[in-house]
């Protein structure tokens, strides 16, 4: 359900700093597209979970988006990594950046911002 705050994605404990993030659905450029949330140094970021260099999801397994140090978003298909507060391309071969999705963390939960209704969250 939509609020003034916009739609809940997950409870603000899902999103643990450096650990998996949460998946969920997101109308995009009137498609429906696979998105996560990420807790980066005590934000949080959202990102379409799609590879600007393949377009293929980015998680290896699902949920999972950091690189093995924690310090990178990393494809699992052919290594690109980004930068998890901004979603830049910080090295491979990325193509460009991730599409960063407006939230805000309030209350307790974590909202996505100007989602349309038809958008439903991801099972893990």
């Amino acid at each position: 359900m939509a609020g003034s705050d916009g739609r809940l994605i997950c409870p603000s404990a899902a999103v643990i700093e450096g650990g998996d993030g949460v998946r969920f659905s997101v109308t995009h450029d009137g498609a429906t597209h696979s998105a996560f949330a990420i807790r980066y140094r005590d934000q949080v970021h959202a990102y379409l979970n799609r590879c600007a260099h393949r377009g293929v999801e980015l998680d290896w397994v699902p949920g999972r988006f950091f690189d093995r140090d924690g310090r990178y978003l990393i494809c699992a298909t052919h290594g690109a990594l980004y930068e998890p507060g901004s979603g830049r391309c910080a090295g491979g071969p990325c193509g460009g950046g991730l599409v960063k999705l407006a939230v805000i963390e309030k209350n307790s939960g974590i909202y996505l911002v100007a989602a349309g209704s038809s958008d439903e969250r991801e099972q893990r």
